[in-house]
């Protein structure tokens, strides 16, 4: 008996002064903290594995010094998506610099873009080296910025197998800040202008900033993998039409490439104020990853 309180008394001892594991539990899934190299510096981020996925995701950021979207990774584990997040470069516990804090700068200047792409590169093949299951397949999912993102990295990196963007554009750095220098922040542009206002403005507006612009449709275009891009109409960041049609013309040339627009939303179409963008893309997650699976076996 003695002994027996020794025991449990250590045992206590040892909760107490032992460091807090990287290593968490839910009833849901699991959460595993960790590192990786990239570009020389060391981001942080967690893996967030429910207990039998049928997907694995890397959430690519949008532009903002945004930390690991914790949030939005459990939402998709509680679905059934393995996910790993991390702290955007220069943010949170991850090295490197956060570049461009305001709109127009090197944020979205072509080496920047590139730089953010390696680190979501080497976030992929990280996570790959964690999953238990080597078939499952994994993809990219992002926000805003990550349009221009998701294709550099996917079209350098084929262990990505499927994509999908909520709010995110199909046009070049510099026709998007034509259009977001037009709307100027006004929620109630879309009341007062038409799509016809919107694209001679994107087309022809003078650029204020003369750095080299990122064309997503170079990547796009070499791309076979299935994508889904989710749009609010009221978008007052990328215009939402002109984003489109650039997609109507992949989808003509036969690419895998759908898209859905919700009439009542604006650029946050992952809000959780509004799931009907979430719920639509993990349908099609589901769906695609089937498809992807039968593939492999067929092979």
């Amino acid at each position: 008996m003695k002994n027996n309180l020794l025991q449990n008394l250590y045992l206590r001892l040892l909760l107490i002064i032992l460091p807090i594991t990287t290593f968490s539990q839910s009833t849901d899934f699991t959460i595993q903290d960790i590192k990786f190299e990239s570009q020389g510096i060391t981001l942080a981020g967690s893996i967030i594995n429910p207990k039998n996925p049928f997907a694995a995701v890397v959430i690519v950021h949008g532009s903002d010094p945004v930390k690991r979207e914790m949030d939005f990774a459990k939402r998709l584990a509680k679905e059934g998506i393995a996910v790993l997040t991390y702290d955007k470069r220069g943010v949170g516990e991850s090295g490197g610099v956060y570049v461009g804090p305001t709109v127009g700068t090197n944020n979205i200047d072509t080496t920047n873009l590139n730089l953010l792409s390696s680190d979501a590169d080497e976030a992929v093949k990280t996570f790959r080296s964690y999953l238990k299951d080597n078939k499952i397949p994994i993809g990219l999912v992002g926000f805003s910025q990550a349009g221009w993102i998701i294709p550099i990295t996917a079209s350098k990196n084929p262990q990505i197998e499927f994509m999908v963007l909520f709010s995110c554009p199909t046009i070049t750095t510099l026709e998007q800040l034509r259009f977001q220098f037009y709307t100027n922040g006004n929620t109630k542009f879309w009341e007062n202008h038409t799509d016809e206002d919107a694209r001679e403005h994107t087309n022809n507006d003078p650029d204020k900033y003369k750095f080299v612009a990122t064309d997503p449709k170079i990547s796009l275009n070499t791309l076979s993998i299935p994508g889904l891009w989710l749009f609010g109409e009221k978008d007052i960041q990328i215009p939402v039409k002109l984003c489109i049609e650039q997609l109507n013309k992949f989808k003509v040339q036969g690419k895998p490439f759908e898209y859905t627009l919700f009439s009542t939303l604006g650029h946050n179409t992952s809000s959780e104020s509004d799931t009907a963008p979430f719920y639509i893309s993990i349908q099609w997650i589901k769906q695609n990853c089937l498809k992807i699976k039968k593939s492999k076996k067929s092979k």
